[in-house]
């Protein structure tokens, strides 16, 4: 028996890694937890900065017009498709993490004075380099129906955030869906800590992106 992979992400994201599942020969199940829209934001006077932290590529895609006065900012970010939407936003990345933002930024040199563009939903840090952050897209959860709840049992959930791992674990609690049914292949071992226990099985991706992803939930899919 080889289960199907379930992709909780929003889109346009969930559509670009459902597709690299079909690729990789299994079973796609495109159930987004999230649904993300723009917010209003003002940008600060660029002056203020000497660059732009961004950790995700939402940020770009629901930013709007706000990010052209922000464009001579060079940009530190997190994550290879982060930088690559950044560069096609037509902004000059100089640092691109492969972690996490604290790893990233323990890169970051001198007295920089970063704007974090971030999402309305985040997970707050300090750190003397982060001058100001600014909301400029929110990810509203959504609720999953009773039949598509049903469709999780025996699925492996392709799991992107420390967020999404508690929204799965609510949404299959509220239709009694036992978690021991579902499998885990989570984005880091964050994320691993975030869902808990009980589930049939978790493992964390070897690096955070989706080709690793997909790795580790292909060997979770398949049964003896």
């Amino acid at each position: 028996m080889t289960r199907r992979i379930a992709i909780l992400r929003p889109e346009p994201g969930n559509a670009s890694t459902t597709q690299r599942v079909r690729d990789a020969g299994l079973e796609a199940l495109p159930l987004p937890l999230f649904t993300m829209r723009p917010l209003d934001w003002t940008p600060p006077d660029p002056a203020r900065f000497d660059g732009l932290l961004l950790t995700s590529a939402n940020a770009l895609l629901h930013g709007g017009a706000g990010l052209a006065a922000l464009r001579a900012l060079p940009v530190l970010a997190v994550g290879p498709t982060t930088a690559d939407a950044a560069r096609a936003a037509g902004f000059d990345v100089t640092l691109t993490g492969d972690s996490d933002v604290a790893t990233l930024l323990r890169e970051a040199t001198g007295d920089t004075r970063l704007l974090w563009l971030a999402g309305r939903e985040r997970t707050a840090f300090d750190h003397p380099a982060l001058a100001a952050t600014i909301a400029a897209y929110a990810s509203d959860a959504q609720t999953i129906t009773a039949a598509d709840a049903t469709l999780l049992h025996d699925s492996v959930a392709l799991v992107h955030s420390s967020r999404a791992a508690r929204q799965l674990a609510a949404e299959l609690d509220r239709h009694a869906i036992p978690r021991g049914t579902v499998r885990i292949a989570a984005i880091s071992p964050k994320v691993v800590e975030a869902a808990g226990s009980g589930w049939g099985a978790i493992a964390a991706a070897a690096t955070p992106d989706d080709d690793a992803l997909i790795a580790a939930a292909h060997r979770l899919a398949i049964d003896p």
